[in-house]
């Protein structure tokens, strides 16, 4: 192949090196070149640059990153600091579009557009949209090396900040590509960040910010943003993308973190995953003391030939909210955050190269440089409202491995065993602190009902409720029919069902008291942990099994140097019946809204409100304490 002669017939040569024109062409995979020659024509960038997997191109992209400005180094050795807009701090849920054909069966779950008007729209907006600009072209793998759940990922960016991100976050993927055979079995992503204004340079037209998910094509198109969680297309975008896949070649991508649980006194490690919406104990019970860490957000999970369902992070870093990072809540990350590494912190206050973020556990200077710009004590924006020193919702950015309890088998190719899953939601006054299902369909059930309850974290009314099945609503592109049965035959297919448990760490008493300390949780897990193990026994109630006292009384000594009372138990493992039915009537009126749900759900739904009501007719109170149960 005469690769210079061809080339130039695929793409003025004037804007790429013949080094790059190599590194494409020994690819051998003609669906690689014709999407970069799509869009290069589209997105008309001034210059086109290649990277691969060397140290050389990586460091490139890294350096190129401070001298255009996208980063700044601070104090500490391998810290940088980003801005996004500060129109532009977060997920832009109304411009992030799943693209479906007229034809097709729309669930009222998810933000979706006609995909030929969609197409239209946003290409028109990407015309031109890197002029005088250099793009990059991106090999990664969303999962391990060499490993049958990898799938491949195309990115091409203008932003060198998003290029960085992705090096911390994901494993390197040119030499994969070559293992692709010509193979169209990838994801792509184009973004752009599109015309830039300021110092630092941050998006300047957001009102024509597009964040479309196009899955008929296996691919994202992003315009007009920075925040990595719009511009990242490896990140919650392809999350969309492969839940697409996995739901219609029967494996599972979910919003897990993984796990691995050590119980004192004992020379095993247990792997589970677990959902939870935000602000409901996600990161918190991931990264639980002595507790090994294998992924805390984007899980793929397959059948596997010892019988149990493995999975892999498909990441090799943290994405994470800063806010309320502290020494003593989250020794670990607090650790990584001050000491060297190679680390991007997001729309953070920073004041004599030193980083100041919201519930860090000290004081913050009163001036400095923010996502609003140059800060002030005091300062607000053009409607008045107050700007805090840090934003809400800023960010770091670090490898996984940086963190001390990283478990080994974040590189490993066969994933983890995985022997339960948790589902946890923010409930103050209705499901217990920990309940494992009772079969796999009942555990599927469970995972269909979390939810969460607003806070005063939130705009709006404190303690409204909101549903999202397995922690996941925000990224379904699949009706809920099919994706709730894409779990039930998954779990079909297995030897060795995953245990599934429910955890409330959150649940108060009448007078609004937290029932539980934050480190509580820590005992759930581990009893958890035992009953996959068939250490404890339980009590069956109709909503799942209840923990014993005595057993949880020891677990409370061993893990926690704690004294748990009786009276302690009694209150957090009562059945509060009727709140219990509320909640089931809020879950049938959610799913009567969406069209073939499978039966199962239904059945489960149905027997527990029966059994339930049968017990207000047996007890004639609505509070079933534990000592009633047989």
């Amino acid at each position: 192949m005469d690769k210079k002669k061809d080339f130039a017939n695929f793409v003025d040569r004037d804007l790429i090196s013949q080094d790059d024109v190599e590194k494409l062409f020994n690819l051998k995979n003609e669906h690689v070149l014709k999407i970069i020659k799509q869009f290069i024509d589209l997105c008309k960038p001034s210059k086109v640059t290649v990277i691969s997997d060397s140290k050389e191109d990586i460091e490139y992209v890294r350096q190129k990153t401070i001298d255009i400005n996208e980063e700044t180094k601070l104090q500490i050795n391998g810290h940088t600091i980003h801005y996004d807009s500060y129109y532009d701090q977060a997920r832009d849920k109304e411009n992030t579009k799943v693209l479906i054909p007229k034809s097709e069966y729309r669930s009222p779950w998810i933000n979706t557009m006609d995909r030929d008007e969609a197409l239209k729209e946003v290409l028109e907006i990407m015309d031109g949209c890197m002029k005088g600009k250099e793009c990059l072209v991106r090999f990664f793998c969303l999962g391990p090396l060499n490993s049958k759940f990898t799938i491949g990922a195309l990115q091409l960016t203008d932003s060198f900040y998003v290029a960085h991100s992705e090096d911390l976050l994901y494993r390197v993927g040119y030499e994969e590509f070559k293992d692709l055979n010509g193979s169209d079995d990838f994801f792509y992503f184009i973004h752009s960040a599109g015309e830039l204004d300021g110092n630092p340079p941050v998006t300047k037209n957001i009102g024509k910010r597009r964040i479309y998910v196009d899955l008929q094509e296996d691919r994202v198109l992003s315009v007009n943003n920075q925040y990595a969680g719009n511009s990242l297309g490896l990140k919650k975008l392809a999350l969309r993308l492969a839940i697409n896949k996995a739901n219609n070649e029967d494996w599972l991508t979910e919003h897990y973190f993984i796990l691995g649980v050590r119980p004192t006194g004992k020379e095993r490690t247990t792997y589970f995953t677990g959902a939870f919406p935000s602000a409901c104990g996600k990161t918190s019970t991931a990264m639980l003391p002595e507790q090994l860490i294998v992924g805390d957000d984007i899980a793929y999970l397959r059948a596997w030939n010892d019988g149990f369902t493995h999975a892999v992070n498909i990441e090799k870093g943290i994405f994470g909210i800063i806010k309320d990072v502290n020494p003593k809540d989250d020794p670990v990350i607090y650790e990584a955050l001050i000491t060297p590494r190679e680390l991007i912190y997001s729309n953070v206050l920073i004041k004599d190269g030193k980083p100041y973020w919201l519930g860090m556990g000290k004081d913050h200077p009163k001036e400095g440089f923010n996502y609003s710009g140059n800060w002030f004590e005091g300062k607000t924006d053009e409607n008045g409202n107050n700007i805090l020193h840090s934003h809400p919702n800023a960010r770091y950015t670090i490898n996984l491995s940086d963190l001390s309890n990283c478990d080994p088998k974040l590189e490993d190719p066969n994933g983890v065993p995985i022997h339960g899953i948790f589902y946890g939601g923010r409930d103050s006054d209705t499901m217990p602190p920990v309940v494992e299902s009772l079969n796999w369909e009942h555990g599927v059930f469970l995972g269909a009902t979390i939810e969460s309850e607003t806070t005063s974290a939130t705009l709006g009314a404190v303690g409204v409720r909101k549903a999202s099945p397995m922690a996941n609503l925000d990224f379904l592109v699949v009706p809920l029919g099919k994706y709730l049965k894409n779990h039930q035959k998954f779990g079909k297919k297995l030897k060795h069902c995953p245990q599934v448990f429910s955890t409330n760490y959150f649940l108060k008493s009448k007078e609004g008291k937290y029932l539980n300390e934050i480190l509580d949780k820590k005992v759930w897990v581990i009893w958890a942990e035992g009953r996959t193990q068939g250490d404890f026994d339980a009590i069956e109630t109709p909503i799942g099994y209840l923990p014993k006292y005595e057993d949880l009384k020891a677990l409370f000594k061993l893990e926690l140097d704690k004294n748990y009372s009786q009276e302690d138990y009694t209150e957090q493992f009562k059945l509060r019946i009727k709140n219990i039915l509320n909640k089931l009537d809020r879950m049938e009126e959610m799913y009567k809204a969406e069209k073939d749900i499978p039966n199962f759900f239904w059945e489960v739904h149905s027997k527990q409100r029966s059994e339930l009501n049968e017990l207000l007719k047996k007890y004639g109170k609505d509070e079933i304490l534990p000592s009633d149960w047989p």
